[in-house]
């Protein structure tokens, strides 16, 4: 498949890219409707389909994750899919993803990681509330995370929920969770919280972008036949600074106690 058919031009004015930046900085999210075309939303699918039928089942364990392990109809997460195919590579490191992702940081970016997500029907687990940048270990904890559907998702087969300014209010404390691919969780998520929370039901191709320290979780996949598939791109700011020994010990951990409790 051609590598280039994702179009790395942002087609924004100056006075929409201004609007967005707003809304990111005081929410610590934005929604961007129709971020791709429904054709660019075709070609996707296709290398996706491509990649899980070719590619996944040489990758390593801990970089795929399922529902239930013997059942091959339940994967739920890839990890680092731009290492596996180029036209992902292409899509996270060269197209308008990254350009989206400087004008929302106000800085140069470093990509970082690029996720496959889905909740199967009946499966699908709920999304424990999380802070992306508990995972990164940057400081100062300037990255962002975009999610991007590629089929209808609503309250009932789990979309995105955010707290609208959580993420000038530093990080909250973390816990360990059974979520297999979110194994950190907040720990004090309060009644309180749940009320703050906004909802992001999506259309293929439109893109949410939050920053590391937005508050956000989703719901269990409720749909009797619906699945809830989405990518993520992971993008660091030039400016943050990784604590890689800190991350590595993390994840030696982490892949140590999921093949403990055989999740993997």
């Amino acid at each position: 498949m051609t590598t280039n058919l994702i179009s790395p031009s942002l087609n924004y004015t100056d006075e929409e890219l201004n609007r967005y930046n707003q809304n990111y900085q005081q929410d610590g999210y934005v929604l961007l409707k129709s971020f791709l075309s429904p054709r660019e939303v075709e070609y996707v699918k296709s290398a996706l389909a491509q990649l899980i039928q070719e590619t996944v089942p040489t990758m390593p364990e801990h970089h795929v994750f399922y529902e239930d392990k013997a059942n091959k109809d339940s994967l739920k997460q890839l990890q680092n899919i731009d290492s596996y195919h180029p036209f992902f590579e292409h899509m996270l490191k060269q197209s308008r993803f990254r350009a989206i992702a400087q004008v929302l940081l106000r800085d140069q970016v470093i990509p970082k990681n690029f996720q496959y997500f889905n909740k199967p029907p009946k499966l699908g687990q709920p999304t424990p509330p999380h802070q992306d940048g508990f995972y990164f270990k940057l400081n100062p904890c300037e990255a962002v995370t975009m999610w991007l559907a590629l089929e209808e998702v609503d309250e009932i087969n789990g979309c995105v929920r955010y707290i609208p300014g959580s993420h000038r209010d530093g990080m909250r404390p973390h816990s360990s969770t059974k979520t297999l691919g979110f194994s950190q969780g907040i720990l004090d998520y309060s009644p309180d919280d749940f009320n703050l929370e906004r909802s992001f039901p999506a259309s293929p191709g439109d893109l949410l972008v939050h920053h590391a320290l937005t508050i956000h979780r989703a719901d269990r996949n409720n749909a009797e036949d619906r699945t809830r598939k989405a990518l993520g791109l992971i993008y660091y700011a030039e400016r943050a600074r990784e604590d890689r020994e800190a991350k590595e010990a993390y994840s030696r951990q982490l892949i140590e106690k999921m093949k403990s409790q055989n999740q993997i």
